[in-house]
């Protein structure tokens, strides 16, 4: 896997997340409540839209959207909620570890303390990705893990 960058989604530039979600069935794993098919107004307007979350593309060497990550506001503006993950198939296999160390630099650079996330119980190798770059986990619910690292 080459080495990954990101790019901030501002202005929205919802272009890339539908091409990437174009499979209703990815996009159910995304985010369950969002309309499908992927619906770029539903996105700007409803998960997309407090004006101190902040969302990034995942950017291969060739300047090719591979993935895509949201940081919402979380308990207070020194927590931020990791959301909306997603890496094209392409690019797994090494993609979730450098999209968990850029999300952590993304959100220092917001001013974050610590970041929260929730990530299936069944989503192994997703699990397995947060548990390897130090998210504790805190809660078990419905099928989902609840996690938070500290990042000071």
């Amino acid at each position: 896997m080459s080495d990954l960058t990101i790019r901030p989604n501002v202005p929205f530039d919802l272009g890339p997340l539908a091409r990437l979600l174009a499979d209703g069935k990815e996009l159910a794993l995304v985010n369950p409540n969002a309309q499908r098919p992927f619906d770029p107004r539903e996105w700007q307007e409803k998960w997309l839209n407090e004006p101190d979350d902040a969302s990034f593309y995942l950017v291969d060497g060739t300047g090719r959207e591979v993935g895509f990550f949201a940081l919402r506001v979380g308990v207070g503006p020194e927590v931020r909620h990791l959301a909306y993950v997603f890496v094209e198939e392409a690019a797994r296999g090494g993609a979730g570890a450098q999209l968990a160390a850029l999300a952590e630099e993304a959100a220092r650079s917001l001013g974050a303390l610590s970041i929260t996330l929730k990530v299936e119980t069944d989503n192994e190798p997703a699990f397995a990705v947060y548990v390897a770059a130090g998210y504790e986990e805190l809660a078990r619910r419905g099928g989902m893990a609840t996690m938070r690292r500290d990042l000071v």
